[in-house]
């Protein structure tokens, strides 16, 4: 059985996408391997073995072009308003907190943040099959 380890994003600026992944979601580097024309680096919180890799390229000035294929990535929380405001407090301006409600029934509550990339990010409060 496969078992899934990370996703790659590719980044400008490595200082500022680890800087946000840890002030944000408690990401901290685990590895980091430098090559003569790229960097690799690993990052994971504490909860859980999956990885973010961040990939520079140390040839690329220009901001990456997302193309129409990426949609986002996304984290659970225990208290969505709380998380919500302290991301707004720490200057991150994350978009307004929705209720997703097909039917009248609540799937999902959740909010979306931009990464210094413009990666969108979707946190979800933990319910249902968001665990």
């Amino acid at each position: 059985m496969a078992k899934a380890i990370h996703t790659m994003i590719r980044v400008l600026d490595e200082a500022r996408s680890v800087n946000f992944y840890d002030q944000v979601f408690g990401m901290v580097v685990v590895d980091r391997f430098d090559f003569e024309t790229f960097t690799l680096v690993y990052l994971r919180s504490g909860d859980a073995d999956y990885e973010i890799e961040l990939t520079i390229n140390k040839d690329q000035t220009e901001p990456y072009d997302h193309g129409s294929g990426y949609g986002h990535m996304a984290f659970v929380v225990d208290d969505l308003e709380q998380e919500h405001n302290r991301l707004q407090a720490a200057g991150y301006s994350p978009r307004n907190i929705v209720a997703f409600a097909p039917d009248g029934v609540l799937m999902a509550r959740f909010f979306f943040v931009a990464d210094p990339d413009g990666y969108q990010i979707e946190i979800l409060q933990k319910h249902g099959r968001y665990k």
